[in-house]
């Protein structure tokens, strides 16, 4: 039989109203006491009656994510994060693709709001920066969690990481090996991660003292084919780089696959990073060096601001990690 409420009341050794508060995320419990009810949850394979949880407090008690990422591992670590936190309160995750392109979006984000009554929304890049889509937002006063926004920053809660020094960072690996002409394979215009992303690149050439040449800058889409393209063009200039970093690691392995195409050895020929640290980054030989990117945390992170249940105003900054592999070696100048 299914268990129940009660069963929970009795393993965890706290009252039925106890087990209620935990369910509904209220703080009026100890950790030590939640912590206890939701082992209790976790060995009875307790999951809540959503319909009589909605009906008694009048809440749908779940949650949705509004994502649009050309990279599948984004995506699904993104979900993964979500759906953990979820998993704590009894909460049930709605996931919505969207196309940010489309003419549709704002029609498609206001029937998920009416379709699913969700309590809250969290919204990733670009959709995060539309002033349309926040206006939305505003005017149908649901709550959201905006991931690595870059306008509006004291709108709502919000997470991200420090792209701007995530992206110095990276570049200051590779000029530390020797790198001089570093290429940049930015990602979609569409996207506030890109622009901090460059920003990130130029501030770290300018502290080394070297010029910025807009000739190693190639634009990007956030996907494997305009890696390769950017590369291909990079590859083609006069002066080469000897070293690309592209802005994401589906972008990098597309330059990965240029480089064996043309039988340039990784790193000894051409150096290359990425940023993300996705499962592909570790597939593709040589695995890559890049930039970690906690998708995942920044995922739980969302959702634990929109569960809260008192919902304030505060931005998180999850840290990143630059990660040394194989991909990046010193300058064939350096010797």
């Amino acid at each position: 039989m299914r268990p129940t409420i009660n069963d929970v009341s009795r393993l965890a050794g706290v009252s039925i109203k106890t087990v209620s508060r935990v369910l509904n995320n209220e703080d009026r419990v100890s950790d030590a006491t939640r912590a206890r009810v939701t082992a209790a949850f976790a060995t009875l394979k307790y999951r809540p009656n959503m319909a009589a949880r909605t009906l008694a407090g009048h809440r749908s008690f779940q949650i949705a994510l509004a994502c649009d990422n050309p990279s599948p591992y984004y995506v699904y670590e993104m979900q993964s994060g979500i759906r953990d936190r979820c998993l704590l309160d009894g909460v049930r995750m709605v996931a919505q693709p969207y196309d940010h392109d489309s003419d549709r979006l704002i029609d498609d984000i206001e029937s998920l709001i009416d379709g699913s009554g969700v309590d809250g929304l969290i919204l990733t890049p670009p959709a995060t920066d539309y002033p349309e889509v926040l206006a939305l937002m505003a005017r149908r006063k649901v709550r959201f969690v905006r991931v690595s926004p870059g306008t509006d920053l004291d709108l709502t809660a919000s997470v991200f990481i420090d792209n701007v020094g995530a992206a110095a960072a990276m570049v200051r690996h590779l000029l530390a090996l020797g790198h001089r002409r570093i290429g940049f394979i930015t990602g979609h215009a569409s996207y506030a991660t890109s622009a901090q992303r460059l920003a990130g690149y130029r501030a770290a050439l300018d502290e080394a003292g070297i010029a910025f040449d807009p000739l190693l800058v190639r634009p990007g889409d956030y996907d494997f084919a305009s890696g390769a393209a950017a590369t291909e063009a990079l590859l083609a200039l006069r002066l080469p780089p000897t070293a690309i970093f592209a802005s994401n690691d589906d972008m990098a392995a597309g330059a990965l696959s240029v480089a064996h195409r043309r039988g340039l050895s990784v790193p000894a020929a051409l150096s290359i990073a990425g940023f993300g640290d996705d499962a592909i980054a570790r597939y593709v030989w040589p695995a890559l060096t890049t930039i970690r990117q906690p998708t995942r945390l920044l995922g739980y992170t969302a959702a634990d601001l929109l569960l809260a249940p008192e919902f304030v105003v505060k931005r998180i900054d999850v840290p990143f990690e630059l990660i040394r592999r194989e991909s990046t070696g010193p300058a064939r100048s350096a010797g």
